[in-house]
C-alpha cells in the first residue's frame, strides 16, 4: 500500500471511528479495471458504493481513462455534479424513481436513464416532455436464464429490477413508442462480486447473446449496451482485488460474434462497478471500548458497529469482518466482534482471529472497507455521531469530513391558536 500517515496518528488526530480512504489505491483499482476491458469500453462508477465527493472526483479526473457516474437518487446526482460530472454523461438507474426526482434530474441536465419497467419508462418520458426534451433510455432486462452460479445473483427470478426478458417481444411496440423517450440500448446486470473469472466471462457471454436477441425483437439498433458488472473485492476482510487477465480477449471474441460493429462504436459498450473501484481504498479504524467474557465466549466491543459499517444494515452481508491490530504478540484468540449498539443484531463477526489480550483503548483496523460504509449503515440509530472520513494521497491528508445529522423543525399553527 502506498505510504500515508500512520493510521494510529490519524486516529489520534481525528478520533474513531475513522474511515481512511487512500486515493492511490482508488487509482490502482480504476487502472486495473480499465486494463481488464477492451479499450472501447466505458466504465460507470456506481455511487451507491461510496458517494464521497473526493472519491467520485478522483475517479473522474485521474490519470488515464475516467469513470462516468451511475446514480440512483437525486442525492447521488448532487454528489456527481459537485464532483464535476457533466449531467449529460450521467446514467440514472433504479426501480423506484419518483416523478419529482425525475423532473429534478431532467431539469439538472440528465438525459440518460435505465428504465426498469414500462411504467418507469412512461414516467421518464413525462418528465422529459415537461422540459421539452427527449430522454435516452436503456431498457434494463431481467433475463430469465443465466450461466454463472457464483457471486450474488441479480436476475432469473421475480424481482423489482428490470423487464422480464421473455416479455420483450410482446412489449416491443409499446416500449419503443413512449412519448418523450428514445430507446438507446439495453442494461443488463446479472450478478455481483464474482471472484471466479471463468464464471464472470460465462455470464458476460450469455449477457451479450441475450442483448443480440433482444435487439432483434425490439427492431431498434442499440446505441449503448451496458453489460453490468460483478467484479470482486473482499468486503471488510483481508485479501486482494480479483484479477481478470482473460476477460479482455473473451469479451472481444463474444462481441465480434454478436455485434460486428462494436469496435467502431455500434453499439458503444459499458460496464459498471462500485465495490471493485472503491472497496480496497478504505480502512476503518476503531477503538476497543470494552472486552468481556460471557459463558466462555470473549466479546470485543469497539466503538463501531452496523451504525458505521452496516453493509446495507440487516442484510447479513458483513460477516465475518477481519481486523488488523498493531501488536508484537504472535498469540491469537478467536472472539466475537460486537458493535456498541443496544441490539443483538450489532455483530460484526464471530470467531474473528485477533491478537490475544485485546484491551480497552487498543486500536483495530478493518481492511477493504471503502465500499458500502457510512451511507450503507444505520447512521441515525441511537443518535451516535457519524464516523469521520479522512482522504489521503501520497502521504498527505486531502480532506477530513463527517456526515452531520440535522433535524429541521417547522412549527405548525393549530386552528384554535
Amino acid at each position: 500500500m502506498t505510504a500515508h500517515p500512520h493510521l494510529s496518528e490519524l486516529a489520534d488526530q481525528y478520533g474513531t471511528p475513522l474511515y481512511v480512504y487512500d486515493l492511490d489505491r482508488l487509482d490502482a483499482a480504476r487502472h486495473d479495471l480499465f486494463g481488464a476491458l477492451p479499450e472501447e469500453f466505458d466504465v460507470f462508477y456506481a455511487l451507491k458504493a461510496n458517494p464521497h465527493v473526493d472519491l467520485v472526483q478522483a475517479l473522474r479526473e485521474g490519470d488515464g481513462r475516467a469513470c462516468r457516474a451511475e446514480i440512483s437518487s437525486t442525492g447521488e446526482l448532487a454528489a456527481a455534479l459537485q464532483a464535476g460530472h457533466d449531467p449529460g454523461t450521467v446514467l440514472y438507474a433504479g426501480p423506484g424513481k419518483t416523478p419529482g426526482e425525475l423532473r429534478e434530474a431532467v431539469e439538472q441536465g440528465v438525459r440518460l436513464f435505465s428504465a426498469e419497467s414500462l411504467t418507469d419508462l412512461e414516467h421518464i418520458g413525462e418528465a422529459a416532455l415537461a422540459h421539452d426534451t427527449v430522454a435516452d433510455c436503456l431498457l434494463r432486462i431481467n433475463d430469465v436464464t443465466a450461466r454463472a452460479a457464483t457471486g450474488v445473483r441479480m436476475t432469473g427470478r421475480p424481482t423489482q429490477f428490470g423487464i422480464d426478458s421473455e416479455t420483450i417481444a410482446g412489449l416491443a411496440p409499446r416500449l419503443c413508442s413512449v412519448p418523450g423517450i428514445s430507446v438507446a440500448g439495453l442494461h443488463l446486470f446479472s450478478q455481483s462480486n464474482a471472484a471466479d473469472e471463468q464464471a464472470l466471462i460465462a455470464e458476460f457471454e450469455h449477457t451479450i447473446d441475450t442483448a443480440a436477441r433482444i435487439e432483434r425483437e425490439l427492431g431498434v439498433p442499440l446505441r449503448l449496451l451496458d453489460i453490468g458488472g460483478g467484479f470482486a473485492v473482499p468486503y471488510g476482510q483481508r485479501g486482494e482485488r480479483t484479477a481478470y487477465p482473460a476477460l479482455r480477449a473473451a469479451l472481444g471474441a463474444a462481441l465480434d460474434a454478436r455485434f460486428p460493429g462494436w469496435r467502431q462504436g455500434t453499439p458503444r459498450l459499458a460496464v459498471e462497478s462500485g465495490r471493485y473501484l472503491a472497496g480496497d481504498c478504505g480502512t476503518l479504524l476503531a477503538t476497543v471500548s470494552n472486552v468481556k467474557v460471557s459463558r466462555g465466549r470473549t466479546f470485543v466491543i469497539p466503538d463501531t458497529g452496523i451504525n458505521t459499517f452496516g453493509g446495507l444494515s440487516g442484510l447479513g452481508r458483513i460477516l465475518p469482518v477481519s481486523v488488523r491490530v498493531e501488536s508484537e504478540s504472535t498469540e491469537t484468540e478467536r472472539v466475537t466482534l460486537a458493535g456498541p449498539l443496544c441490539t443483538p443484531g450489532d455483530t460484526l463477526g464471530r470467531d474473528v482471529e485477533v491478537p490475544a489480550g485485546l484491551r480497552p483503548g487498543d486500536l483495530v483496523a478493518m481492511p477493504n472497507t471503502g465500499a458500502y460504509g457510512p451511507t450503507a449503515s444505520l447512521l441515525m440509530f441511537l443518535g451516535r455521531p457519524a464516523p469521520a472520513e479522512a482522504v489521503v494521497r501520497s502521504g498527505d491528508v486531502v480532506s477530513v469530513s463527517r456526515i452531520e445529522h440535522v433535524r429541521t423543525y417547522r412549527k405548525v399553527k393549530r386552528a384554535h391558536d
